[in-house]
């Protein structure tokens, strides 16, 4: 079975969900690759996300959708990368266990 199609009333309510535990980081044009393209490039600077990558906003999204009773049992990850801090510091935040 596949899964549903991602419509817009979902990314509005995971903003809603991550709003104030993630940052809100900038977008800006960047010339030279801009002026290699011959195209306005721009950049989004999630290197600036607390944990230095995007994957904190899928992290809080998902810690942010447990039930209590799943929010009880703790999380747990298989990376000790970006995934995995990021899974760490959206748990810490909700004062969960991972």
């Amino acid at each position: 079975m596949a899964p549903a199609p991602i419509i817009l009333s979902d990314i509005r309510a995971a903003r809603e969900r991550i709003a104030g535990k993630v940052e809100r980081t900038p977008t800006v044009l960047s010339p030279s690759l801009s002026g290699h393209l011959g195209a306005p490039v721009y950049l989004k600077l999630e290197h600036r996300q607390t944990t230095g990558s995007f994957k904190l906003r899928g992290a809080s999204n998902a810690i942010a959708s447990l039930s209590a009773e799943e929010k009880a049992r703790g999380v747990v990850a298989a990376s000790t990368g970006n995934h995995g801090r990021a899974l760490a510091h959206a748990a810490k935040l909700e004062g969960m266990r991972a």
